[in-house]
């Protein structure tokens, strides 16, 4: 299995692939916040060690999120766009959840969907692959970041996969799904999640059911992390692009 480093859409990106040639799929997933840029690579090369089918016809992406959050006493940690830590430590401290509204675009949301926006044209180019060949997702603020640019797409892409993520930009979100009917999800959310609330996780999952995307939904008893299921119905949708 090969792991090189490249620079893609103004992004530092890990790729792996037990390939010779090009992809038959490319699956491009973002880490979420306070992790390192390399925080998924083990996880995507468990899901090429477990399917042979992957194996031999996917290359993952990894890309860095843009902000250094070094600067906070986060060394090696990265994101992509910040969040109030103060509000966050305080809301978990009296055991509820930052206040957020619905319709919220986090400052520099925009800034990072242009540069995984690129990302995807540059795969594209590389690769020659279609939309209906490329699988978009990530954990917590990698899936927001992910659900956001596929809305944006000029057609859906093969796959999204949204582990542990939250419902942001509902406006947009919902004015754009009209075009993107049909956009196969795989969302998991844990019931006992104290960074981004269940209830929020089942809102993100009724927008994006109520605008046509056909999403499989797997809560799970367990806190903020990608559950064991997660990974596997993953595998399975990813093997279904291919099909």
């Amino acid at each position: 299995m090969k792991l090189t480093t490249t620079e893609m859409g103004g992004l530092t990106t890990r790729v792996v692939d037990a390939l010779d040639g090009e992809p038959a799929l490319a699956v491009i997933l973002c880490h979420g916040f306070g992790a390192p840029g390399t925080d998924l690579i083990p996880l995507g090369q468990m899901m090429l060690q477990a399917s042979s089918k992957l194996a031999g016809a996917a290359r993952f992406y990894f890309p860095e999120g843009p902000l250094d959050l070094s600067s906070m006493g986060m060394w090696g940690s990265r994101a992509w766009w910040e969040i109030d830590i103060e509000a966050l430590n305080q809301a978990m401290a009296e055991g509820g959840f930052r206040e957020r509204a619905r319709d919220d675009r986090p400052e520099g949301m925009l800034e990072a969907r242009k540069k995984v926006m690129k990302l995807v044209e540059e795969v594209k180019e590389q690769t020659g692959l279609p939309n209906s060949r490329i699988a978009l997702g990530g954990f917590s603020q990698g899936s927001m970041i992910t659900i956001d640019v596929a809305f944006q797409l000029d057609e859906n892409p093969g796959a999204l996969v949204a582990w542990s993520g939250t419902l942001l930009n509902e406006k947009e979100w919902r004015e754009r799904g009209k075009v993107h009917a049909g956009m196969k999800v795989l969302q998991s959310h844990g019931r006992q999640d104290s960074l981004l609330s269940f209830a929020w996780a089942e809102d993100l999952r009724d927008v994006l059911t109520e605008t046509g995307a056909e999403v499989e939904f797997i809560p799970f008893d367990g806190p903020h992390t990608i559950p064991p299921a997660g990974v596997e119905r993953a595998i399975a949708l990813l093997e279904g692009v291919l099909e």
